[in-house]
């Protein structure tokens, strides 16, 4: 009875063993194990099941020839074949097979490992499972279009099998075909561990002007539209990123297309954060800041003071000098500009700038440069019905008005023409209206003139020494 029980006992545990050590594998299933050893002409790989597998050592060469891996590394390989206790395992199924495992690697769907012998009409010659020459037609060759079909020529890849005709002899073989399974494996899973705010990690496979293409996940790609690269407006997609290039992604959604294909909307900007939310800890009114300009509308011109941090000079505060009526005579997109920041508004996400306060203002302090009585020279800039407008420096006019212009003794001063240099005396300052009231300098009617002490002689310049000369004349 005894011994009854311990058989009993062996058997069970016999059949918990095969039950642990998973599932029967077949030919044409994909294994996924790690390399547990590594010898001399093969490599030996935990299948999962209570049989481990063999693969050719040469068989797992990387591009270059050389071979990389490691014991501990895991590796996807296919079952070439399963009997006698040993699982024969190859990185494509049937790599060195006949007609029969060419039907069957069709039948089951199983990818077969090919290299791209040359390009021929309507596609491409590619050689498969050791001497077997297929065709690839081009609109099989990628789920997208092919742009450069010559670049293909010699590469290694991995295709589907979809007709064995003429005992082999008519092979047809599709990239596409597994391209768009892996896609949809792909996305299946994807849709399972990602929601829309979700942040991931993408590689950059296209750039285009509109935008770039990252890869989400194995064959799976979505799009960054260029609106959604970054805060920064200015920059073009090309100056952002390169092919190959890893990058943060936010999952904006996922949406339908035709024939069941899916767009998948990403956000670089997003997956950043919103310059916005620091804006009052790196700036505040009043501070002088250098800017570029991203674009001139006809009320004024776009400045980025940060990337994503964009305001508007108006075009009333470009300039002090002269009055500004179309923007694009000024400043130009790309242009570095200085700018002093005037407001700031978080709700409205809005920045008021200023080119010509960031310049200085010339009418600032012009009351303590110019005094009531004293004698500048100045230049003519236009001749006007209520009088003479002369340009005491840049961005400062004053006017001389024209009915002191007729009682004038120098009535040359109301012919002068713009551009012409001209004596006049200051009359009156209003710096808060910014008007500057100016006659002609007449020597015998200044009675400020008197004041100007011999010591300031040297001070005076040519047109004070000729003025104190004639006083002088005069007096003798």
């Amino acid at each position: 009875m005894e011994e009854r029980n311990e058989e009993q006992s062996f058997a069970r545990m016999l059949a918990e063993s095969e039950m642990d050590s998973g599932p029967e594998l077949e030919p044409g299933d994909r294994v996924r194990g790690k390399i547990i050893s590594i010898g001399k002409d093969h490599v030996y790989v935990d299948t999962g099941t209570k049989t481990d597998g063999v693969a050719d050592r040469e068989d797992l060469l990387d591009r270059e020839g050389n071979f990389t891996l490691e014991e501990g590394d895991t590796v996807e390989l296919f079952v070439v074949s399963s009997h006698q206790g040993e699982i024969r395992l190859a990185s494509s199924f049937g790599a060195h097979g006949g007609v029969q495992q060419l039907m069957q690697a069709m039948e089951q769907e199983i990818p077969v490992q090919g290299r791209v012998k040359e390009t021929c009409k309507g596609g491409f010659r590619v050689q498969i499972m050791g001497n077997h020459l297929a065709f690839c037609p081009m609109s099989q060759m990628d789920n997208r279009m092919v742009e450069d079909s010559q670049s293909l020529v010699g590469e290694s890849m991995t295709f589907l099998i979809s007709r064995v005709e003429a005992n082999g002899r008519n092979i047809v073989v599709s990239r596409r075909a597994l391209k768009d399974k892996e896609q949809a494996e792909s996305l299946q899973e994807f849709s399972r561990n990602y929601k829309p705010g979700d942040v991931l990690q993408a590689t950059v496979t296209r750039v285009e002007p509109y935008g770039v293409f990252v890869e989400v996940a194995p064959g799976l790609e979505g799009l960054v539209h260029i609106s959604e690269m970054s805060w920064s407006r200015s920059l073009a997609p090309e100056e952002l990123v390169s092919v190959g290039e890893q990058v943060s992604v936010a999952l904006l959604g996922m949406e339908e297309k035709d024939k069941g294909q899916v767009r998948i909307g990403l956000s670089m900007k997003q997956a950043q954060a919103d310059p916005w939310e620091s804006i009052t800890e790196e700036f505040e009114p009043g501070s002088m800041v250098e800017g570029v300009v991203t674009r001139v509308a006809p009320f004024g011109a776009f400045v980025e003071i940060s990337p994503g941090l964009e305001g508007l000079v108006h075009v009333s505060e470009m300039s002090y000098l002269k009055r500004v009526s179309k923007p694009e005579d000024e400043v130009e997109p790309g242009q570095k500009v200085r700018v002093k920041i005037k407001g700031i508004d978080t709700l409205e996400r809005r920045i008021s700038l200023s080119m010509r306060d960031a310049q200085g203002d010339p009418w600032e302090g012009v009351s303590a440069r110019y005094k009531k009585g004293s004698l500048v020279e100045g230049q003519v800039e236009k001749q006007e019905d209520f009088g003479l407008l002369v340009a005491l420096e840049q961005g400062v006019v004053g006017l001389v008005p024209r009915s002191i212009l007729h009682r004038a003794q120098d009535s040359s001063l109301a012919d002068k023409k713009p551009g012409d240099r001209v004596n006049v005396a200051v009359e009156s300052v209003d710096e808060a209206n910014r008007r500057i009231s100016l006659q002609p300098a007449d020597p015998a009617q200044s009675e400020e003139w008197q004041s100007y002490a011999p010591a300031r002689e040297e001070g005076l310049g040519s047109l004070g020494l000729e003025l104190k000369k004639a006083m002088e004349k005069k007096k003798g």
